[in-house]
């Protein structure tokens, strides 16, 4: 695989150029937290604020689907105390690089770790789409939790739970099964992540303890008003059906509302261009049930969503993934709640 290729290159020039002196963290230094993607980028700033030295992997305003560390962020990682990365086929990099580079004392901790995961489906939902990513149909997903977070990242064991009652012991198999990753974009997935970083923090830095948990809580309850928002929009919408001329990043979101979608591509599909078939699927769903918008997500080049508007008349609006976050939203310290509170009035347009 290229990617692991390219990885074990720039780990060996990071080592080389890192050395063997990885500075020790010394009582009362703080400690070196680097997060992936904005999501826990913002989780940790809003438990820890000035405690750790925080860094995000991910540069504003870039893609995050195939994000491949440079030689920089092997040195960041290497000399980092704790490692937050959201896990499963995006971060096949991780668990290489750990293995690596022997750091037995650091922690890493992966966001489908912390939550129920739901499988997604890459097969044909029983009409006229001849795209494999199609996605229309929501309900061939199956919930699987990950009940572990480990130190440096390998020989560790996943033992998932399966919601019909079977046991499922992954292993090597990982690559066999596709769970939908973006466990962020839920509230209530949110809430538990938030509780599970707390812990960890509270962990490495005992002496912060009581910090990191009062800003937890407080945190929490901003989720917990989050989610009563995005409950009381549904409750009193007209429609429960979104259409996404994009990827389709919100299945926890949809799932926990009971929300139907129909979608172009399912959450991380590399696809970018549906077939005729997907698309007329979607100008259909939007004119029979008269849906008043269409979604594309950020940094998007909406070309499919335009298409379904331009046929339907459809509003086009932006949801919100959260994968990453523009210079200009960075630089002004745009939060996970600033980005939720936005998707969830463009949410209350769609279902109106």
């Amino acid at each position: 695989m290229r990617k692991i290729a390219v990885i074990f290159a720039t780990l060996a020039m990071a080592l080389l150029f890192a050395g063997c002196n990885r500075p020790v963290r010394a009582e009362g230094d703080r400690l070196r937290v680097v997060a992936t993607i904005f999501p826990q980028f913002d989780f940790v700033r809003q438990i820890a604020g000035d405690k750790v030295e925080l860094v995000m992997l991910l540069s504003p305003g870039a893609e995050s689907h195939g994000f491949e560390p440079t030689p920089r962020d092997m040195i960041t990682i290497y000399n980092a105390d704790l490692l937050i990365y959201v896990g499963g086929h995006g971060d096949v990099w991780v668990s290489p690089i750990l293995a690596s580079l022997g750091r037995e004392d650091m922690r890493a901790v992966a966001l489908v770790d912390l939550v129920t995961v739901v499988e997604v489906a890459h097969h044909h939902h029983g009409h006229d789409c001849d795209d494999d990513y199609c996605d229309h149909d929501h309900h061939h997903g199956h919930a699987h939790h990950h009940g572990h977070d480990h130190h440096h990242g390998h020989t560790h064991h996943h033992g998932h739970h399966h919601h019909h009652g079977h046991a499922h012991h992954h292993g090597h198999h990982d690559h066999e099964h596709h769970y939908d990753e973006h466990v962020w974009t839920c509230p209530r997935n949110a809430i538990l992540i938030a509780r599970a970083l707390a812990n960890v923090l509270s962990e490495l830095d005992p002496a912060n303890e009581g910090f990191f948990r009062a800003n937890a809580d407080a945190f929490v309850a901003e989720l917990e008003e989050l989610d009563r928002l995005f409950a009381g929009i549904v409750a009193g919408a007209a429609r429960r059906t979104v259409v996404f001329g994009d990827r389709f990043p919100f299945r926890y979101l949809t799932d926990t509302h009971g929300l139907t979608y129909h979608a172009a591509f399912v959450g991380c599909s590399a696809e970018t261009q549906a077939s005729p078939a997907t698309i007329a699927f979607l100008i259909r769903t939007v004119q029979d049930e008269n849906i008043p918008v269409v979604f594309h997500i950020e940094f998007s080049n909406r070309f499919i969503a335009n298409t379904i508007a331009e046929a339907t008349g459809a509003r086009l609006l932006e949801l919100h993934s959260l994968h990453n976050v523009s210079h200009a939203d960075f630089n002004a310290g745009v939060t996970y709640i600033d980005l939720m509170r936005r998707n969830a009035e463009m949410l209350r347009e769609a279902l109106n």
